[in-house]
C-alpha cells in the first residue's frame, strides 16, 4: 500500500517470518534497504528516479545515515516508512523518514543525506536548481538529532576482508546494505541477544569496489557505543560508523 501527496511520500510492508533476524524483529540491514527503496519511490514519483537521471549519466548515491529506533517491527507485523525532503543545497538533499508500526504509532525515524553524481567523473553534481526539490521541500520535524562527527579510529581490532561480486551493486561499488552486514557481524549472537541498536550512524566516504581488501576496524572500548571502520590498506576510510546500544527489556 502506497501513498502519495506530493512532497511526503509513504508505503506500508509486511515483516514475514523468512524475512526477520534471529530475535524475530526486522533487521537492520532489511530497514536499511526499505529506507533506499522508499526514497527512490518518491523521487520515482517526482520523475527524477533513475531512468530519469540515467539519460544525463548521473545517479543518486547514499552519503550518510542515521537511524534512531525505540522498538523494531516484529514478525507477522505490518509496519510503515514515511519519508519528506527537509532541506537541500547544491551537493546534499536532507530526506528524513519515520517508521511507525500497524497503529500509526511511531517507532524511529531516519535522517539521510543524498547526493547525485556524474556516472563517468564521479563528481557531484549542483542539484541546486532542480526545481522539483525546492517545491517540494516539506516542514515535516524529525526529532533525532543529526549524525555526529565520525572520526577515525586510533585504536581497535581488525579483520581483513576482500570484497566479492555479492557486495556490489548496479553502480559497481560496494552496496550500502553490504556495508551494514559486515559491520553487523563483527558482534556474536549473545550482543544481540541481549542488546538492541538504538541509533545507528554510517557515513560513506570513499567508494570501494569490487575485489577490494579492507579491515574492518572496531573500537568497542564502550560496549553501549562502538565505533567502527572500514579502511583501506593506504590508511584511508571508506566507511565509518557507530551503533548506540540499549538492553532490552
Amino acid at each position: 500500500m502506497c501513498s502519495n501527496d506530493k512532497k511526503v511520500f509513504s508505503k506500508t510492508y509486511y515483516l514475514a517470518a523468512g524475512e526477520c533476524n534471529p530475535q524475530g524483529e526486522l533487521p537492520l540491514t532489511l530497514l536499511m534497504t526499505r529506507i533506499i527503496e522508499v526514497a527512490t519511490l518518491h523521487a520515482n514519483s517526482w520523475g527524477v528516479g533513475y531512468a530519469r537521471l540515467i539519460q544525463e549519466n548521473q545517479v543518486w548515491v547514499l552519503s550518510r545515515v542515521t537511524i534512531e529506533m525505540t522498538a523494531y517491527p516484529r514478525v507477522n507485523e505490518n509496519y510503515r516508512l514515511t519519508t519528506w525532503i527537509e532541506d537541500y543545497n547544491r551537493h546534499f538533499s536532507q530526506r528524513n523518514m519515520r517508521i511507525d508500526d500497524a497503529e500509526g504509532n511511531p517507532l524511529g525515524y531516519v535522517r539521510t543525506i543524498w547526493m547525485v553524481i556524474n556516472m563517468n567523473t564521479r563528481a557531484s553534481v549542483d542539484i541546486s536548481q532542480l526545481a522539483y526539490i525546492r517545491e517540494n521541500v516539506s516542514d515535516l520535524q524529525c526529532p533525532i538529532e543529526p549524525m555526529s562527527r565520525l572520526h577515525p579510529i586510533q585504536d581497535g581490532r581488525a579483520i581483513d576482508y576482500t570484497f566479492g561480486y555479492m557486495d556490489c551493486d548496479f553502480n559497481r561499488h560496494v552496496n550500502t546494505v553490504r556495508y551494514l552486514s559486515h559491520l553487523m557481524n563483527l558482534f556474536d549472537m549473545e550482543r544481540y541477544d541481549h542488546n538492541f541498536i538504538s541509533r545507528m550512524e554510517i557515513s560513506f566516504v570513499k567508494e570501494t569496489r569490487y575485489g577490494e581488501t579492507a579491515q574492518f576496524i572496531i573500537d568497542d572500548s564502550d560496549p553501549m557505543d562502538t565505533l567502527m571502520s572500514v579502511t583501506d590498506a593506504d590508511g584511508n576510510d571508506h566507511v565509518r560508523a557507530r551503533f548506540h546500544w540499549r538492553l532490552r527489556q
